[in-house]
C-alpha cells in the first residue's frame, strides 16, 4: 500500500508550467500514480473542467511578502484544516520549498512526516523575495526528505539553505508519462524545405530567456520560429517582435496532447533559458516524441540532457546562428540527436518517479 498523501500546489487551476503538469499527472485521474488529497487555487474563472482526484481551494490574496503574505498562509491553513482529516493521511508532499501551500499545510497537519519537493521557481524566488528566503529555510529545517531532481538542484539549494542537514536530500528525477516512451504520436518523415522549423513552447518570464532568442532571429538564416506560450504572455512580446522586426508563428497554449502533436511539425525544440531549470520536462518530452533540443546549458538542463541534446549560447546570436546552420546543414546531425535524445527520454519514466516518492514515504512513516 501507498502512503496516503496530502499536497498543495497554490497556484490557480490552468497555470502554466512543468511543475503543474508533473503535479497533475502525479496526483490526479482515475487511478493515480500517487494516491492524494491534492489540492489548487480555484481559478478566477470555473475551469471547464477539474481532473479526477483534484480539489479547487477558494482561497484569494496569493502574494510573496509582508503581512498579505501571512494573511494568506493563514487563510490557506484554515481551508486545509477544514477539508483534510488527519487521521487520512500518512506522509505530506510540500510542492516547493517557499511559497504559501507549504507552511499552510504544514501547520494545517503539523505531525505528519514531510517530503519537500523542490521546483526550481522556489529556489529562483527565495533569492528575490525575503519572506520567501525566509520560508525556504524553514521549510528545509522542517521536512524530514527534501527531494531534488538533479544533483545541480541540490547545490543551489545547499547555497541558499547552507545550515541545512545534507542528509535529507534524496535525488529522485522527474518523469515523462509512461505511455509517451512506448507509444508517441506518429513523426513523419521531415520533407526538405530548406528551412529548420523551432519550436518554444512554454512560459515567457524573464528567466526562461525568450528576448535572447528573439533578438538571435534576425542573425539566424533559413529559420522559422514557432512558439507555444500563454496568450497574455505572448501578447506582451509584441513591442519587441515589432522593434526587432521579427515574424513567430504563435500556435496558442497547447494541451499537452497538442504539443506532443505540434512536436512532428518541427525541426528541434529550443530552450534557452538564462537561469536555471529544475529538470527540463518538456524537453524530455520532445526527446520521447523524437524531436532534438537545443539548450543552453544552464543548471538542471545540462544535467538532464548533456550530450542528448546541442548545447548553445542563445545570448550570442553569432554562435546560435552559427550552430542552427550546422543543425541544419549537417548530414545525419539531426538523426543522431532523435536517437540519442530518445535513448535519454527513456531513462525517466514518470512511474519511476511515483514508485520513489511512494519508497521515501513508507520509510518516514
Amino acid at each position: 500500500m501507498s502512503p496516503r498523501v496530502a499536497t498543495v500546489l497554490d497556484l490557480p487551476f490552468g497555470s502554466a508550467g512543468g511543475s503543474v503538469e508533473l503535479f497533475l499527472d502525479l496526483y490526479t485521474g482515475e487511478d493515480p500514480l500517487v494516491p492524494a488529497r491534492a489540492f489548487m487555487l480555484a481559478p478566477q474563472a470555473p475551469p471547464p473542467h477539474v481532473p479526477s482526484g483534484l480539489e479547487l481551494l477558494t482561497v484569494p490574496g496569493k502574494c510573496l511578502a509582508g503581512p498579505p503574505f501571512t494573511a494568506y498562509v493563514n487563510a490557506l491553513r484554515r481551508a486545509l484544516t477544514q477539508g483534510i482529516n488527519p487521521a487520512s493521511i500518512d506522509v505530506l508532499h510540500l510542492q516547493h520549498l517557499a511559497f504559501g501551500g507549504t507552511p499552510a499545510l504544514i501547520r494545517a497537519l503539523p505531525a505528519r512526516p514531510r517530503i519537500a519537493l523542490v521546483h526550481g521557481t522556489d529556489l529562483l524566488f527565495a533569492e528575490a523575495h525575503r519572506d520567501q528566503m525566509r520560508v525556504l529555510r524553514e521549510t528545509a529545517r522542517l521536512a524530514d526528505a527534501i527531494v531534488v531532481p538533479t544533483g545541480a538542484m541540490a547545490d543551489r539549494l545547499l547555497q541558499l539553505a547552507p545550515t541545512m542537514e545534507r542528509r535529507k536530500i534524496e535525488k529522485i528525477p522527474w518523469g515523462v508519462p509512461d505511455h509517451l516512451l512506448t507509444t508517441p504520436p506518429p513523426r513523419p518523415a521531415r520533407r526538405p524545405t530548406g528551412h529548420l522549423r523551432l519550436l518554444y513552447a512554454g512560459r515567457l518570464t524573464a528567466e526562461k530567456g525568450i528576448e535572447a532568442l528573439l533578438r538571435a532571429m534576425p542573425v539566424a538564416q533559413a529559420v522559422e520560429l514557432s512558439i507555444a506560450a500563454p496568450r497574455h504572455q505572448f501578447h506582451g512580446l509584441t513591442p519587441l517582435l515589432r522593434l526587432l522586426k521579427v515574424h513567430v508563428r504563435y500556435l496558442g497554449w497547447l494541451s499537452r496532447p497538442q504539443l506532443w502533436k505540434a512536436f512532428a511539425d518541427h525541426d528541434a525544440l529550443v530552450m534557452p533559458s538564462t537561469t536555471l531549470e529544475a529538470m527540463g520536462l518538456v524537453a524530455l518530452e520532445a526527446q520521447a516524441c523524437g524531436l532534438p533540443v537545443v539548450y543552453q546549458p544552464v543548471t538542471g538542463l545540462s544535467d538532464t540532457l548533456a550530450a542528448t541534446g546541442l548545447a548553445t549560447d542563445f545570448t550570442n546570436p553569432a554562435a546560435l546562428a552559427q550552430d542552427l546552420k550546422r543543425l541544419r546543414s549537417t548530414p545525419g546531425l539531426l538523426p543522431a540527436l532523435q536517437v540519442a535524445g530518445r535513448a535519454n527520454a527513456t531513462r525517466y519514466p514518470l512511474t519511476a518517479t511515483a514508485a520513489a516518492l511512494a519508497d521515501l514515504g513508507k520509510q518516514l512513516i
